[in-house]
């Protein structure tokens, strides 16, 4: 399998060095040269199936021969060694669960995946060592930080947004120290975002170091959330319907990686996007115009992204065809209030605890299905409820119950670098 830059097809590389780079030479995002098309036998027996050859078999076309399949099926298992349930919520809805990993957010698989993939490549190149540099919203920092602590010959550099992340989130991103050192800055996560894209391109930084990044930019984080649709759908295929995912979006590399598993296939009728105020793609939905919005904080601060690296992407899979495009995906956006309004519905009416991303999700799902009420739908909950501890219990009027490794790691020493700037971070990466 061969990647190319969506800014230059001419720009080719393998899925290695699309993993070490991180991004082209010429900032464009890496795409697979082709998206392969698996059999329908596949999906006639998919309940069948074991989770990890099922895993396997998704993923092992766009990684090719550059990792051995035995090494390739031992990072498989690695990295789904938790449960992925689909809980029941309403007669035609449901959520899946992608918070049972070690850092109770859906990042965990890619983090795992990319952690596992470049630990491999860096073996078979002992005298390399690289630099993961990673911007973070929210769950991607901990994650990032789990994934690769302690890897050998990688240093690990999370960015993330001062006073914008839940308590949790920093907790898990500024306390495991080692090779993982987090940078606070004083901005939003675009303003991360682009300290980093700008980092790649600096010929004095990359001279020096060996640069990649962790971000969903990064093909070997992106492309394994496929997972996540194909585990959904083996739990659900009995129900005979159609199936709707609405996905909490934010960056958007979620539910590009689930377009991607359409392509492969996979029987998803319809996605639905669904976003806090900053609502680039929804707006883009409605007008055909796309313009980036400044980003505002929210209660669904993962989400806070005004303008999505991994759209780009998803236009590529559509054809750069909005009427395409439209047939295939649903754009809403929502603000606190409702978030909030939709947790305690949820709460009260089933007795589920859902965070203010899965509560997103929830509200776009419930939007697209009332003209649409023949397909069953799922929301992607996201994140365990207890990384929004404040949020949540404020909003629902109850305690959640802390799971031991949080309370633990609620007592651990905060350690973060301040940064106000571009050139704050250049002068730590050279230093």
């Amino acid at each position: 399998m061969h990647y190319y830059s969506l800014s230059n097809p001419n720009e080719t590389t393998n899925f290695a060095q699309a993993v070490v780079n991180g991004i082209a030479p010429d900032r464009g995002l890496y795409f697979p040269s082709e998206i392969p098309r698996l059999p329908a036998s596949f999906f006639d027996k998919i309940e069948e199936m074991d989770v990890h050859e099922m895993a396997l078999t998704a993923i092992q076309a766009f990684v090719g021969d550059e990792i051995p399949k035995e090494e390739l099926e031992r990072i498989v298992k690695t990295t789904l060694d938790f449960e992925f349930p689909v809980v029941a919520v309403e007669d035609q809805i449901g959520s899946l669960e992608l918070f049972h990993g070690p850092t109770l957010a859906f990042k965990d698989v890619g983090a795992r995946f990319m952690a596992q993939c470049l630990g491999y490549f860096n073996k078979q190149n002992s005298t390399q060592k690289v630099t993961v540099l990673v911007a973070t919203s929210g769950d991607t920092g901990g994650a990032v930080a789990n994934g690769f602590f302690g890897v050998e010959g990688i240093e690990v550099v999370i960015l993330y947004p001062k006073g914008k992340v839940s308590k949790v989130q920093e907790q898990q991103l500024t306390t495991l120290g080692q090779n993982i050192t987090a940078l606070e800055v004083d901005g939003v996560f675009d303003d991360c975002q682009d300290m980093v894209k700008t980092a790649f391109l600096d010929s004095e930084i990359t001279n020096q170091r060996t640069l990649t990044s962790a971000n969903s930019i990064n093909v070997a984080r992106w492309l394994p959330q496929m997972l996540y649709y194909f585990l959904a759908y083996r739990q659900l295929k009995h129900k005979n319907k159609p199936l709707v995912v609405a996905v909490p979006s934010g960056n958007f590399g979620n539910i590009c990686a689930g377009m991607i598993a359409q392509q492969m296939g996979l029987p998803i009728d319809h996605f639905v996007a669904a976003t806090n105020v900053n609502d680039a793609v929804p707006a883009y939905l409605e007008s055909g115009n796309y313009q980036a919005v400044k980003t505002t904080p929210t209660i669904s601060n993962a989400m806070d992204v005004g303008d999505p690296s991994n759209f780009v992407r998803i236009q590529k899979i559509y054809g750069n065809d909005f009427e395409n495009l439209s047939q295939h995906l649903s754009g809403y956006r929502f603000t606190d209030e409702e978030t909030r309004t939709a947790m305690q519905h949820i709460h009260t009416s089933s007795g589920y605890v859902a965070d203010p991303h899965g509560a997103v999700g929830y509200l776009g799902l419930k939007k697209y299905l009332e003209n649409h009420p023949d397909k069953y739908g799922i929301f992607l909950e996201t994140a365990h409820p207890v990384k929004f501890l404040t949020t949540v219990e404020e909003t629902l009027g109850t305690k959640v119950e802390l799971p031991q490794r949080i309370q633990d790691l609620l007592e651990k020493e905060k350690q973060s670098t301040p940064i106000s700037n571009y050139e704050d971070l250049k002068r730590f990466l050279l230093a």
